[in-house]
């Protein structure tokens, strides 16, 4: 079928295309130093101390844009270029980090509700394609739904997801800006790289959606046949 051949396409292209542009931007950005010479871990301190999370710690881990900050040991991860460097993209990426670790601290909803939802997401999203696998092969309409549905709490996590990278990195961005972190002729290369990373969040989300359009259409033909 054309519907279920163009879903495909989507499924595959979209998150290709995001992982594109985030390289792309990141890869511009962090050829060009920040106008306060200030490395990603500098920033990082600085932002979170103003807002009173001297607990948070910031940490080094290996890997390229494998940043995160993670609520269970108020710890904020930079990646090797993040931590040391000096470019826009470095203090953009940090921003953004510390912009998570303040949802924390305001006990923004949407980031706990996320938290809550990782232990669920991480059974189901192991065993939905295995479910999928089987019901499909073995023609057991049931076991294909079961998986199918399954899907569906990957897609309220992704679904979730957008609203706290995008507050995070409205929240980055602006401590970057009231503290004075970053001068003027910073501030566009900074909105680029988090703008880029935040699609590849859409690009996830829809893929996922598209996914399980393609099952459900496939579910549907069987059960005709």
């Amino acid at each position: 079928m054309l519907i279920e051949i163009i879903l495909i396409l989507l499924i595959i292209l979209l998150p290709i295309i995001a992982q594109a542009k985030v390289k792309l931007s990141y890869k511009r950005y962090s050829k060009i130093n920040n106008s306060k010479n200030l490395s990603g871990k500098e920033v990082a301190r600085m932002i979170l101390d103003r807002n009173g999370l001297n607990n948070v710690t910031v940490g080094k881990i290996s890997g390229t844009l494998t940043d995160h900050y993670t609520p269970s040991r108020k710890n904020i991860d930079l990646s090797e270029e993040i931590y040391s460097g000096k470019s826009i993209a470095a203090v953009a990426v940090a921003a953004h980090e510390c912009g998570h670790a303040i949802q924390d601290k305001e006990a923004y909803s949407f980031l706990k509700f996320r938290t809550n939802l990782v232990p669920l997401v991480n059974i189901t999203s192991y065993i939905s394609p295995i479910l999928i696998a089987i019901g499909f092969g073995s023609q057991i309409a049931g076991i294909a739904t079961l998986g199918i549905a399954f899907l569906f709490v990957a897609l309220l996590f992704q679904l979730v997801t957008l609203p706290v990278e995008f507050n995070a990195s409205t929240r980055g961005k602006k401590q970057l800006e009231e503290l004075g972190l970053i001068e003027k002729s910073d501030k566009k290369g900074a909105k680029s790289v988090l703008k880029a990373a935040a699609l590849t969040y859409v690009a996830g989300f829809l893929s996922t959606a598209f996914q399980i359009a393609r099952f459900l259409i496939m579910s549907g033909i069987r059960k005709r046949d």
